[in-house]
């Protein structure tokens, strides 16, 4: 039995919030119980001494709203299972987005493939986690200490054997869990392997069919399916072996108390009242136990899916919390207005990757009206300086723009100052749809005219309704990266932005479209805006008005 992963608490104010009401609802379920008992085994020996019937209507009163009131603790328990189970999806949701935004490169050992299975499939069984087995962990921490306490006190012998037979259960559910937990653990990998290799087929497939290659995989996927469904039915077995074996323990405990209860009645050695009274507590005692090992098992992939988004938030921490000193530099200084020209000002940013400095004491002054290249070796920092620029990574350093002071990853002002910026980064990411939709991400509502000037700039000279496929396949990369560079224009024209920054917009283009672009940027400089590209390539670079070299990183 796995209890309630301390992260989770720590990061979801929804699944605190879910504990405290689920503590309530449990204190109301031990009262209304241990009224139902007390009211069952009063009337039952009243009518036996040959009370009046209509005597014994208090006590059926009591009896009823004891079972309502326990019925209606159950369903709201179920409402707030529901609930809860949304509101810590919609949060986890949320964090892995944002941490996933922070590395547009990606984070090590966590391919696409397993975060769409995480994303989707995998939180969406924490449903399972909330709706049953929390419900039934918190009822076993709460409801059965009062119903054995109220045993004891009825009946000390009874509530002595209750407490010596009830660790057998806790025991047997351990180690089932133990197993359980491997073997789930290994079904959600295959799962994460099957979503990986389908998608990889189906991103290669116009490859595979290009070479007559598409059939071979067919025995892949076939494979990966049967690991799959074959971990399942492990999971299957386990389970319904696991109820088998804690059905038995509970149910020799409560025969061992029903057992001594009988002889000692039998012997008149026990009031009758407190029998009954500890004959109806001894199944509720088990109960929530034997509910928190059968939840277990429909919960376990939701706890093996939280495990892996705790793991990627973790890792995006520390690949990309700011360097020590870097909130010290810039907190407290958003739009803080500094005596500077209007333009783009950096002094001193430093930018690390984990431990690797990537980037290191860089000053530039870029005015507007000016188109600068970042040009240097691969590895020197180009789309580093741009990813901190971007609030994607933390640096050391003051980075200013029109005068107003912003920060990177995890610094207030970080998604102010994206919002005034306007780029493409190294790979086109396109959508399913049209060029024209592709162009106006982001900004549909902008006039139209935009569109058409961003797309001329750009040099697309495609139909703007042409539609794309999947991922924009249909179009060659050259293509494809013109279009991206066009919606990095429509943006900065949509949004009056005053900085447009393209890393490398020019890799997949002939010289005569280079040599267009440079052209292009020259044109939207002159309306006052400040460009900065990176580039490799010459005739993009000499087109610019100033060339800033990187060179590596000391490190």
């Amino acid at each position: 039995m796995r209890p309630l992963d301390p992260r989770l608490l720590r990061r979801s104010r929804a699944a605190r919030g879910f504990l405290a009401a689920g503590g309530a609802l449990a204190l109301v379920q031990s009262a209304a119980i241990v009224a139902f008992a007390w009211a069952l085994a009063s009337l039952v020996t009243s009518f036996i001494d040959g009370m009046p019937m209509a005597d014994g209507v208090p006590l059926l009163v009591l009896l009823v709203a004891a079972a309502s009131l326990r019925a209606v603790a159950a369903w709201i328990w179920d409402v707030v299972g529901s609930a809860g189970a949304t509101r810590v999806k919609a949060e986890l949701r949320k964090e892995l987005l944002t941490a996933l935004e922070a590395e547009p490169a990606g984070l090590p050992g966590f391919p696409t493939a397993r975060i769409a299975t995480l994303l989707g499939p995998g939180l969406d069984a924490l449903d399972a986690y909330f709706g049953q087995y929390l419900p039934q962990l918190v009822s076993t921490i709460v409801v059965t200490p009062i119903l054995i306490a109220m045993a004891w006190i009825a009946d000390p012998l009874s509530g002595l054997v209750l407490v010596i037979v009830l660790p057998l259960i806790p025991v047997f559910m351990a180690l089932i869990g133990m197993a359980t937990e491997a073997v789930q653990r290994r079904q959600w990998e295959s799962l994460a392997s099957l979503s990986r290799g389908f998608l990889e087929v189906v991103g290669g497939l116009s490859t595979l069919l290009l070479f007559r290659r598409a059939e071979r995989q067919t025995a892949r996927i076939r494979a990966v399916t049967d690991d799959y469904r074959s971990h399942t039915m492990k999971v299957l077995r386990i389970t319904f072996l696991s109820g088998f074996t804690l059905e038995f323990a509970a149910s020799l405990s409560v025969a061992l108390v029903a057992v001594s209860i009988g002889l000692r009645l039998v012997a008149g050695d026990m009031l009758l009242i407190a029998g009954l009274f500890v004959l109806v507590l001894a199944p509720e005692v088990f109960l929530p136990l034997r509910n928190v090992g059968a939840a277990f098992h429909a919960s376990t992939e939701g706890v093996a899916a939280s495990v892996d988004a705790f793991d990627l938030l973790d890792a995006a921490e520390r690949g990309v919390r700011a360097p020590a000193g870097a909130a010290a530099v810039h907190a407290g200084q958003v739009n803080e207005r500094a005596d500077a020209a209007d333009g783009l000002q950096l002094r001193g940013i430093r930018v690390m990757r984990g431990d690797r400095v990537v980037l290191d004491g860089l000053d530039l002054d870029a005015a507007r009206g000016e188109v600068v290249a970042v040009t240097g070796e691969s590895g020197s920092g180009k789309s580093s300086l741009f990813a901190a620029l971007l609030g994607f990574v933390g640096f050391e350093g003051v980075a200013r723009l029109d005068g107003t002071v912003f920060g990177g990853a995890g610094v207030d002002g970080a998604e102010s100052a994206r919002s005034r910026i306007a780029w493409a980064g190294q790979t086109p990411a396109l959508l399913a749809g049209t060029i024209a939709s592709n162009v106006r991400l982001g900004d549909e509502d902008a006039d139209p005219v935009l569109c058409d000037r961003a797309c001329h700039l750009a040099g697309v000279e495609l139909d703007p309704e042409l539609r794309l496929g999947p991922r924009g396949s249909g179009l060659s990369g050259g293509q494809a990266q013109r279009v991206a560079t066009a919606r990095a224009i429509h943006r900065l024209l949509a949004r009056d932005a005053p900085l447009l920054l393209l890393d490398e917009p020019t890799s997949a283009q002939d010289e005569g479209r280079e040599t267009a672009l440079g052209d292009a940027l020259a044109v939207l400089a002159a309306e006052g805006r400040i460009v900065v590209v990176s580039s490799h390539r010459a005739a993009l670079a000499n087109s610019a008005d100033r060339i800033i070299e990187l060179e590596r990183a000391h490190v």
